[in-house]
């Protein structure tokens, strides 16, 4: 199966401020980081599959799989928002070419400073852990709507994880 973006680049620049003329491609390979390293930790490998499988199927929209699909739309899309904006800020201002790394800067703007980027990230951060409670909340409160978040069954390869303690934060 292949990747399935759970946000498309453009939710995530309507929702973060992201102006227009940024690349996708630049945001993709944040979005990627956001579902591998966050989601499918939050959300454990077999329902993160199920998922991805129900919409690269297409069978997002069919009447018995409301439930998931409310998952995905009202919980699962502002984790990855949030979580992409906390890995696509760090890279936002560099360029890597053959010649070697170059910041942008702007001859009509300023260069965020390190506290600017600082409270960015955990603006963002934080932003991500309360959607990932309600989510969390959510799949708890309905269990019997998503038996793979549970399932203690070898087939996942990784196993949600239910702690809500996030107090491991971004240290520049």
């Amino acid at each position: 199966m292949s990747k399935v973006l759970f946000v498309s680049p453009a939710e995530i620049k309507k929702k973060c401020n992201i102006d227009g003329n940024v690349d996708d491609d630049k945001i993709v390979s944040s979005i990627e980081v956001a579902q591998d390293k966050h989601l499918r930790n939050y959300m454990g490998d077999y329902l993160y599959r199920t998922l991805q499988g129900k919409l690269s199927g297409s069978t997002i929209d069919d009447a018995e799989n409301a439930a998931y699909k409310t998952l995905w739309l009202t919980y699962v899309k502002p984790m990855v928002v949030w979580f992409t904006i906390e890995a696509y800020l760090p890279w936002a201002m560099f360029k890597i070419s053959n010649g070697g790394i170059y910041k942008h800067q702007s001859e009509t703007s300023v260069a965020a400073s390190l506290e600017d980027m600082k409270t960015l990230l955990q603006d963002a951060r934080e932003n991500a852990e309360v959607y990932t409670r309600d989510f969390m909340d959510y799949v708890e409160g309905n269990q019997s709507s998503f038996p793979e978040y549970f399932t203690t069954e070898t087939i996942a390869d990784r196993n949600p994880d239910r702690d809500t303690n996030f107090s491991v934060g971004w240290v520049l």
